[in-house]
């Protein structure tokens, strides 16, 4: 990949991304603008089932092999480790006692799927190629991340458990399940399903992923305001300096075990990105005291922007060192 200023800015004025500040702008402005919440559900669910499609009919072309095998183990290791690094940020960086440190901590391992499925938009317009198998690493980066938090928050005196419940709403959580399960249909359909549903799947995406960014900037400027009084100028920082410390961790897994580097950039944007679905409802579920505020905020509203806006391309051009 060609590293200059010029291929920062093409990542930065992609349409995509400008429908995504737009809804920044329109937020901060107090602006009615709205999508539908019903829309914006049908959206992110043609959007989990495109990537998830299209990732399994790319690895029934490739077949399985065992650099799959060792992306899901360093998808794993890298959501299991990250935290750590998050608690430790936060707990010299801010005020957060330990087990909103914990809770916040938890949402830096996991994934923002809608940033991967950004990633991967960016990576096909540009025509470069990616190891589709990612969706799946994608997939198993969520669990990882909240059982590291709750230990965490277990050994600071916070009151963390791990029982039935928190697993089958974890593992029942509808994303993962679409994402999945449209990766597996499109595994053992392959070239010939893809086809089939090349019309649906692949000729609107790009203008759909637009529409549904523009929710996402609308919502992460809401969610940023209504919780300004809550996000310190340290939380500002980490939000901002851990998705760059988590991506060098994403390219030094990639690279040891030989991805492409369109898939570095790929692995890079699933380390650097905060979960703000499926850890935030785990953390209600086991730390209830834990303010929603200050964790879904900073992912939402920090993290997510910084790393559309700004990450990504810094990402792109980091990934060219692979």
């Amino acid at each position: 990949m060609e590293l200059s200023i010029a291929s920062l800015a093409s990542n930065l004025l992609a349409p995509t991304i400008l429908f995504f500040i737009l809804g920044l702008i329109a937020a901060f402005a107090r602006s009615d603008l709205s999508i539908p919440v019903g829309a914006a559900k049908i959206m992110s669910i043609y959007l989990l089932l495109a990537i998830g499609f299209k990732g399994g009919a790319a690895v029934a072309k490739s077949g399985i092999d065992a650099q799959l095998v060792a992306s899901l183990g360093a998808g794993m290791v890298l959501s299991f480790i990250l935290p750590f690094v998050a608690y430790v940020l936060l707990r010299n960086l801010t005020k957060l006692d330990a087990m909103n440190a914990a809770a916040v901590a938890g949402h830096y391992g996991s994934i923002s799927i809608v940033t991967f499925v950004t990633a991967v938009s960016l990576l096909e317009a540009r025509g470069i190629s990616s190891e589709g198998y990612l969706v799946a690493v994608a997939a198993v980066m969520e669990v990882p991340a909240i059982i590291s938090a709750l230990w965490i928050a277990a050994r600071s005196g916070g009151a963390a458990a791990i029982d039935s419940a928190l697993i089958r709403h974890i593992l029942g959580n509808g994303s993962i399940v679409l994402l999945v399960g449209s990766f597996v249909i499109g595994g053992l359909t392959g070239e010939a399903g893809l086809e089939d549903l090349h019309p649906f799947i692949v000729v609107p995406f790009t203008g759909v992923l637009a529409l549904f960014l523009l929710d996402m900037g609308l919502s992460a400027g809401r969610s940023l305001m209504e919780n300004r009084k809550d996000i310190t100028a340290g939380l500002l920082v980490f939000g901002c300096i851990m998705p760059v410390i988590g991506s060098f961790f994403g390219l030094g897994m990639a690279a040891l075990i030989g991805l492409s580097s369109g898939g570095a950039f790929l692995m890079m944007v699933l380390s650097a990105s905060a979960s703000y679905i499926a850890v935030p409802a785990a953390m209600r579920l086991a730390l209830p005291e834990a303010k929603p505020g200050i964790y879904l905020s900073l992912a939402l509203g920090v993290t997510f922007p910084f790393n559309l806006t700004l990450g990504m391309p810094l990402y792109f051009l980091m990934s060219g060192w692979v």
